[in-house]
């Protein structure tokens, strides 16, 4: 049985108000691609559901359901009748995942190691910067790398995700 921590709850409560609104109508779950394509293994009502009960264990630990999933679409935010930012509390979660130092996806890691080097995620190859132009579409400015790493080093950024290491 798994035991509710009320100081987590308390904590994702005050990072985002938002939750306190969720009446689990299940609205985003069904709108969910990702919830459809993953058999219930990704499912947003149920970690809001676990978030709004304390279940630090389940979220946190186990992971269940696996949040990592998520593709931020941001289709359950823009449906949710209570406007519940359901997208922000699932990257909070994720950071709290990290901050512990429970298990995380290596794509994460690869992401985190590129943003250091790159100053994105994921950069932008030549054909597509080039069907940008075609388009008439802005140019995708990069994060200034010095003010990057300085923000990064600031918080402790490399170390927190191990990008050096094995986790």
């Amino acid at each position: 049985m798994q035991m509710v921590n009320f100081d987590f709850k308390n904590e994702i409560i005050k990072e985002d108000f938002s939750l306190n609104y969720c009446y689990q109508c299940g609205t985003c779950s069904s709108i969910c691609p990702v919830a459809f394509a993953s058999e219930g293994e990704y499912n947003p009502r149920k970690i809001i559901e676990e978030s709004l009960m304390g279940l630090k264990s389940l979220l946190i630990k186990e992971q269940k359901p696996n949040i990592w999933l998520c593709s931020t679409c941001q289709m359950c935010v823009e449906e949710c009748p209570q406007e519940v930012f359901l997208t922000g509390i699932f990257e909070s979660l994720k950071n709290k995942i990290v901050q512990t130092g429970e298990k995380y996806p290596e794509a994460f890691k690869v992401q985190a190691k590129a943003i250091i080097d790159n100053g994105v995620a994921i950069s932008l190859s030549p054909p597509i910067i080039r069907r940008r132009k075609e388009l008439k579409l802005p140019n995708v400015e990069s994060a200034d790398r010095i003010e990057l790493k300085n923000l990064l080093k600031a918080t402790n950024f490399e170390k927190k995700i191990n990008i050096n290491g094995d986790r």
